[in-house]
């Protein structure tokens, strides 16, 4: 994995002088940046791409997101480039920190290594949404909680995912409307975090993800996300996850992004409620 960052950081270095600056695509339509570091909403990865690149143009984004909840608190940041408006490469990582534990692991470190290619159409123009198909190689850092909770997989995990994104001008009241609407296969545990598989289930299941959101002005939307999540480990039950999100994007610059979070019960902790933040810069 330490060579997959050296060559990301190096294609970052190289290709973000390419882009013009991505005047070719409209404001919002790049989305935010998704918490395993795809470009999307806060939970679930869009068929949208991370930058602003029209299709001969290349970009780059950082971000950084912070959720805090009762006993745990998550944080990630990573980087991300859009190439042609057609392939999103991202390098994320996160790190989960178990607030009540007196000893012993108290935090938990995964990567992230996503790839997205963008299959068919358009999320403005069109009749028919953007499809894209995107992938997800997640990496432990340290594997003894995993191995502690019965994860059949305590060292690395793969997504696929599949997602339809579609915006509907002045559909609402005149403002426009937003959904997405992704499939994915996947064995994890608390999005990789308690490692993949388990006791329960071993194999790869399809789980639902989608968001709505209504677009106030070409700065402000409001939406709902929801994903569903598999339930491995007869131990530890794991419920499915939600967020009412606001996302403020003044330019083609940065936006952000706050949430209320609701991701069930984590590792037997119930009510995991809190604040989500995120911020996003899109370099050129």
């Amino acid at each position: 994995m330490v060579s997959l960052r050296l060559c990301f950081i190096a294609m970052l270095a190289t290709t973000s002088g390419f882009a013009n600056g991505g005047s070719g695509k409209l404001q919002e339509t790049a989305g935010v940046t998704q918490l395993e570091g795809s470009g999307g909403g806060g939970l679930v990865p869009w068929a949208t791409l991370s930058g602003y690149d029209s299709r001969d143009e290349w970009s780059s984004s950082v971000f950084m997101t912070r959720v805090s909840l009762p006993d745990y608190r998550l944080q990630a940041f990573g980087a991300s480039a859009s190439v042609y408006d057609r392939i999103e490469i991202s390098l994320a990582r996160q790190t989960f920190e178990l607030k009540n534990v007196p000893f012993g692991e108290r935090e938990i470190n995964q990567q992230i290594l996503g790839l997205k290619g963008r299959l068919y159409g358009d999320i403005v123009y069109g009749a028919w949404p953007q499809v894209a198909l995107g992938i997800q190689y997640k990496e432990l850092g340290n594997e003894v909680i995993a191995s502690a909770v019965g994860a059949e997989n305590t060292n690395s995990g793969t997504d696929i995912y599949l997602a339809a994104s579609k915006a509907h001008l002045g559909a609402l009241m005149g403002y426009n409307l937003v959904w997405d609407l992704t499939l994915r296969a996947t064995k994890a545990n608390q999005f990789g975090l308690l490692g993949y598989g388990g006791d329960n289930n071993d194999s790869y299941e399809m789980m639902v993800e989608a968001s709505l959101a209504t677009l106030f002005s070409r700065q402000l939307a409001l939406g709902i996300e929801f994903r569903q999540k598999p339930d491995n480990l007869s131990a530890l039950e794991e419920e499915d996850a939600f967020d009412i999100f606001l996302a403020y994007i003044p330019n083609k610059n940065f936006n952000i992004t706050v949430a209320w979070t609701d991701l069930g019960t984590i590792a037997g902790e119930d009510d995991q409620t809190g604040a989500y933040v995120s911020l996003t810069g899109y370099l050129w």
